[in-house]
């Protein structure tokens, strides 16, 4: 680490998979699964899983921004899930697998808008990724919690995490914490 620590909260599908991708990044320090975006506080997860309390399933992510840019978080982000299924991600389909970009200030907004106009030319349908202020953050249950790296034999794990995380590191090697 080498100075101050910043944060940086995308939703965009299931947690595990956000988490599993992100938690490889040099620079990243933490990364927590939690809801955001919702009317209602302290939500759990049989309750976000309802659609009712228009929580996203999203990461927090810590990193030190001397290693990593929020530019590249960003980068990464748009890289890992299809910002054009409007509250979808393959067979998880409700709000809280929208994709969406919290921002803790009005930098992180403005990159983020930059980020959907830069991503777009690889898209052939149009980014809907929602750009919203974070209000409030709700961790996930402690179960949720490094799910893809203590449930590696789980089916979800090894039919949607495991192929994510592959493309993912081969795409990213050189932004790896360690050569996986």
């Amino acid at each position: 680490m080498t100075g101050k620590l910043e944060q940086a909260t995308f939703g965009g599908g299931c947690f595990w998979c956000l988490e599993a991708v992100f938690a490889d990044l040099k620079g990243v320090e933490q990364v927590l699964p939690g809801y955001a975006g919702g009317t209602v506080p302290n939500p759990s997860y049989e309750l976000v899983c309802t659609g009712t309390t228009n929580h996203a399933e999203v990461v927090r992510v810590i990193y030190d921004p001397a290693v990593i840019s929020y530019e590249e978080l960003l980068d990464v982000f748009f890289s890992i899930h299809d910002p054009t299924t409007p509250n979808r991600q393959g067979e998880d389909i409700g709000t809280q697998y929208r994709s969406v970009v919290f921002y803790h200030d009005q930098a992180q907004k403005a990159a983020a808008e930059k980020a959907v106009r830069t991503h777009q030319q690889y898209w052939a349908d149009p980014i809907v990724t929602e750009i919203a202020p974070l209000t409030a953050f709700y961790p996930a249950e402690d179960y949720h919690r490094e799910y893809f790296r203590n449930n590696p034999d789980q089916s979800y794990c090894r039919l949607v995490i495991n192929p994510k995380v592959q493309k993912f590191r081969a795409k990213y090697k050189d932004m790896l914490k360690r050569q996986a």
